[in-house]
């Protein structure tokens, strides 16, 4: 049977995560584990465990929604990469309501444009560095870029 919870310890732990405003915050002794943890602006959900069990971490109810993890491979040095020439903002289009100079699936030749980099009011055309299949585009319409940065990758 577990050992009964002193409900002091539990009051006293969530006035420091409220004074402080903090997100989460655990508490361990002899007896037992105690997790708390809320999204700012919401309740507390405390989790109790006796000390020889895992503690599994709640959170409250207002939660965010979970970001998909996205596997970030770093294509600086490939050589199947289209890099940014200079600094400025990408447009994967010439205007607003004209398809995408590329997208995935996309076949391209050596030279054709992948997408512009405006900086100083100037839009400068990206070229296709060798002919293949478009099988990424790194960045979306908007994005700031910086000299050398992947923007798409051909293979």
């Amino acid at each position: 049977m577990a050992n009964p919870i002193d409900t002091k310890v539990i009051s006293k732990l969530a006035e420091i995560l409220d004074k402080n405003q903090l997100t989460g915050l655990n508490y361990e002794d002899e007896n037992c584990k105690i997790s708390l943890s809320r999204e700012l602006g919401g309740a507390f959900v405390p989790t109790y465990a006796p000390a020889t069990t895992p503690v599994v971490q709640q959170t409250s109810a207002v939660s965010a929604p979970v970001e998909e993890v996205k596997e970030e491979i770093d294509y600086t040095n490939s050589p199947n990469a289209v890099k940014s020439p200079m600094v400025g903002v990408v447009y994967l289009s010439s205007n607003p309501n004209s398809p995408t100079y590329v997208k995935v699936g996309d076949s391209v030749t050596e030279g054709d444009t992948v997408c512009l980099i405006e900086a100083m009011k100037t839009f400068n055309p990206v070229k296709a560095h060798k002919s293949g299949k478009v099988t990424k585009v790194l960045v979306e319409a908007g994005d700031p870029v910086e000299y050398g940065e992947p923007l798409v990758i051909i293979e």
